[in-house]
């Protein structure tokens, strides 16, 4: 029977949103607030993210592309303009910049009249992940953890309803994790940031229950929405057990497992997106089923991610699907619906033990950023990753019209392949180089300088850097300033690849042998081992499909150069030229394909390598990889080209083709 008092609040209903512009993305999310969603979910571009300025060098072809530019005071008043922030609930998907960003939102709040006390919402600022799985870290594990420190002491006693932490284990299912894995390394993070809280001594042994409380996790929801609901269950126990066994705390309110979830875009095909659709609705179950596991917040993708960026049109149809199921089905009407299930039960306890040993492990290396450090926690992530790519192509695990049921009638949807997604403004680039440029020109530089000075004399000491990031805003300082000043002090950092650790293919069947042989032989009939180098250009810091390609070309006898994410096309032409390699594969997620592709190409003819062939893999859209290979790109793949050996295969192909070689 349904329980007869008043059905349970919905969940915080977000879309993840932001490109283009401040402008043009305070536009956006004043519809969606127009349409229903409850809260705002800011998605911002990667030199944002990963502290560059628009007009620096290695964000080209990056600017807008997977989110909003917002380098400085003048553009987070914008994205917020007629958006009352003491009303809002604000999700910022920010990490190594997090800092930076809650201190322009602070200002831009108090321009509104709003006090820090009264805003709500949530700084991601999960570095750790970073180094695993998302790859927009700026500085190494220990410094990103003082930030972190800082921002979190800083936030209870200053912004004390803001959750300065949000551990993010979304993207480490994107990279792979099990539930197990996932649970087990989100859990290490919240430990090690909780440890470092605690020695910094900024907060009083008295207000430690509420930095514990403040503490958010962001999940995934896989398809397996069985399974999905029992991870959530037992993530909630262990994070009780964990908060009250070692940090002493003594409310259940502080020791509650809060969370939001975006459900997972890894799952979702090319081929056939419209099947994503019930992708979406099935992963949505999985948190929002059991009452006692229910997620606080939910943001949906939009069927058509793996083609491209979603319009606002299929954004609308993902918040749809939330508002159906809390408000058209009886779901918050019922007490939780799984107690007293001995399946889910002991489907819980299993999870937990697993996840228990996972985490001693960890530990006893020292704790997630040792982990880290050492590259255990990647390499893991990556031999996972490559488990689930190898049962998908042995057809162990099905992918309804990847790799079976792949008959269909044409789709309505996709009958005009351009016109399913939405173009960034080209513009976009060129207006926020404009823009920045000239924000420079009117402030005061002599503020700006006296600013910065502060901010390194401060990082050199344990003092908090957060009035000094609010006077570096203040002045009129930009995001790459900011972080410029920082990497001054603290350097930068290259997290392990995890590549060269991982375990690909054990056994090999007919297929990879046969890969195998034809990559031998074209290498004793060139007179060396075939060299193959994977690159990362731009910001672009999705490793995952990267990282796999590297592990299966080594499965199938390439001698394999990948150095990692964020290079420039200059330093992937050096690296080809010092390795004298016989193919080029660049990987790129974030559209600046377009931009980048090309400058590669023209670097390797104009250092003679006009017979290496250049292939190019990633969410690329059909015209965008038409006119690539016309333009003389060997080969391009997306999410579609899901047979890692048969990718293999056509390499050796474009190789064999390139030298004069029979195919």
């Amino acid at each position: 029977m349904p329980d007869k008092s008043a059905p349970d609040r919905p969940w915080v209903m977000r879309t993840y949103a932001g490109h283009s512009s401040a402008a043009e993305s305070n536009a956006l999310y004043r519809k969606n607030l127009a349409k229903g969603q409850t809260g705002l979910s800011v998605a911002f571009d990667l030199p944002t993210q990963t502290g560059y300025d628009p007009d620096h060098v290695l964000s080209r072809g990056e600017v807008g592309k997977v989110g909003v530019p917002i380098p400085h005071l003048g553009t987070m008043r914008r994205l917020f303009q007629d958006i009352p922030l003491g009303e809002m609930n604000t999700s910022m998907t920010i990490n190594a910049t997090a800092m930076w960003l809650l201190a322009m939102y602070q200002v831009a709040a108090e321009e509104q009249g709003v006090e820090p006390a009264q805003l709500a919402g949530t700084t991601q600022n999960d570095i750790i992940k970073e180094y695993l799985s998302r790859g927009t870290y700026v500085f190494g594990p220990a410094p990103s953890l003082r930030l972190t420190t800082d921002m979190i002491a800083y936030t209870v006693n200053t912004i004390p309803k803001w959750n300065p932490l949000n551990i993010c284990s979304y993207h480490l299912q994107e990279a792979g994790a099990t539930p197990t894995q996932e649970i087990a390394y989100a859990l290490s993070t919240a430990i090690a940031v909780l440890d470092a809280v605690k020695d910094s001594g900024q907060v009083d042994d008295a207000d430690f229950e509420k930095t514990v409380g403040r503490i958010s996790f962001f999940v995934n929801a896989g398809v397996r929405f069985i399974e999905e609901t029992c991870k959530m269950r037992a993530f909630g126990q262990l994070w009780d057990e964990i908060t009250r066994d070692r940090y002493g705390v003594t409310d259940p309110k502080m020791r509650r497992f809060r969370y939001g979830v975006q459900v997972n875009s890894l799952g979702l095909t090319e081929a056939q997106p419209e099947n994503n659709v019930q992708r979406i609705v099935l992963e949505m179950l999985g948190v929002t089923l059991s009452k006692n596991a229910r997620a606080r917040a939910v943001q949906l993708p939009a069927w058509n991610e793996a083609l491209g960026l979603p319009r606002p049109w299929d954004q609308q149809w993902s918040l749809r699907l939330q508002q159906v199921l809390a408000y058209e089905s009886d779901l918050l009407e019922y007490d939780d619906i799984f107690e007293g299930s001995h399946v889910i039960e002991a489907k819980v306890a299993e999870i937990i033990e697993g996840a228990k040993a996972e985490i001693d492990r960890v530990q006893a290396m020292g704790g997630a950023v040792a982990a880290v450090e050492s590259g255990y926690m990647k390499s893991e992530l990556v031999a996972s990753h490559a488990a689930r790519r190898a049962q998908i192509e042995a057809g162990e695990l099905k992918v309804v019209g990847v790799n079976s049921y792949t008959e269909t009638e044409p789709s309505p949807l996709t009958s005009d392949l351009d016109a399913a997604i939405m173009v960034a403004d080209p513009q976009a680039e060129a207006n926020a180089i404009a823009d920045v440029q000239a924000w420079r020109d009117q402030r005061d530089q002599a503020e700006v300088d006296q600013a910065l000075e502060r901010l390194q004399s401060e990082a050199k000491t344990d003092t908090n850097l957060m009035e000094a990031t609010l006077a570096a805003v203040r002045a009129g300082a930009t995001v790459g300033e900011w972080a410029g000043a920082l990497r001054e002090v603290f350097g930068e950092y290259r997290a392990p690849t995890g590549v060269s650790g991982a375990v690909g293919v054990a056994e090999a069947g007919a297929e990879l042998t046969a890969v195998r042989e034809r990559v031998a032989r074209t290498g004793e009939e060139l007179g060396t081992r075939l060299r193959f180098l994977v690159g990362k250009p731009g910001l672009d810091g999705h490793s995952n499909g990267a990282e796999q390609i590297a592990v299966r070309a080594r499965d199938v006898g390439f001698e394999v150069v990948y150095q990692g994410i964020r290079l420039t096309p200059e330093q992937i032409v050096s690296a080809a030229v010092a390795e004298d390699v016989h193919v080029v594969g660049l990987s790129i997620l974030s559209g600046s394909h377009m931009e980048l592709v090309p400058d590669v190409q023209r670097r390797l003819l104009d250092a003679g390598m006009d017979d290496v062939p250049l292939i190019v893999g990633g969410i690329i859209p059909d015209s965008d990889g038409r006119r690539l290979e016309a333009d003389g790109i060997a080969a391009v793949f997306t999410p579609k080209d899901f047979g890692m050996t048969d990718i293999m295969s056509r390499i050796v192909d474009e190789v064999r083709k390139a030298h004069g070689l029979e195919v």
